[in-house]
């Protein structure tokens, strides 16, 4: 029983020896309760906005009966319109969050794209990826292709997606209104209000597309790279399990 530390003699021969032989678990806390809540908001306010707007694209068939008695159309406009408002409040506030928080709050709007370095770890990613290496190197924060794609896709779709969103709801509220004051710019910029409709709802699909590899690499990180990312998301720390 040398072998074995003097706090796991109490335990059975064969349960200390395993527990000296296992492999050892590190946690770092990454992600602040600020971060976690914003991550999860936008996950309900991003699904919900891509139900709605896909369905106020392809609007349901006219449904039987009086139509003052229907007015299915118009909550899902409403639910639209507020989780809009709940996805660009908590953009703002994760700007603000980036200023003051750690330094791995601000990995999400800082890409560091004149590192030679840092453009090998994405070669290595997308190797890693492709399943042409056993093993990526291991990163606290986001991935360096994950930090790619999170500014690059994630954050400029986003700021358009509230810009242009904005500007078509400011079309409903009327000229003159808050939302054409300080949107309505977009439409004769982009040519005319259908245009807008049309990037907007091409927006859709590739935010789908997006978050759909999103979860994909986040569950293949919890499986295969021995690490904690869906987890960390909920407690803040990401944990290496060898």
């Amino acid at each position: 029983m040398s072998a074995v530390p003097k706090e796991l003699r109490h335990l059975p021969g064969a349960d200390a020896h395993e527990l000296v032989r296992a492999t050892p678990i590190r946690s770092v806390y990454v992600y602040e309760a600020p971060v976690r809540l914003w991550h999860w908001m936008n996950a309900l306010s991003i699904t919900v906005l891509a139900v709605t707007g896909y369905l106020i694209g392809s609007p349901l068939p006219t449904l039987p009966g009086e139509a003052s008695d229907h007015f299915l159309m118009g909550y899902i406009r409403f639910a639209h319109f507020a989780a809009g408002y709940v996805f660009a409040i908590g953009m703002l506030g994760r700007v603000y969050w980036a200023i003051v928080g750690n330094h791995h709050a601000r990995e999400l709007f800082t890409v560091p794209i004149f590192s030679k370095a840092y453009w090998q770890d994405i070669v290595m990613m997308f190797k890693w990826y492709a399943f042409l290496i056993p093993q990526p190197n291991r990163y606290v924060g986001h991935n360096p292709l994950a930090r790619f794609a999170m500014f690059f896709v994630f954050v400029l779709l986003s700021v358009f997606m509230i810009v242009s969103g904005f500007a078509l709801y400011g079309e409903g509220l009327g000229m003159g209104s808050w939302a054409d004051v300080a949107f309505g710019w977009l439409i004769p910029l982009m040519g005319q209000s259908q245009d807008v409709h049309t990037w907007h709802h091409l927006g859709l699909w590739v935010m789908v597309i997006f978050v759909t590899l999103h979860v994909y690499a986040a569950i293949r990180e919890d499986i295969m790279g021995r690490q904690s990312v869906v987890s960390t998301m909920v407690s803040g720390y990401r944990t290496f399990k060898d």
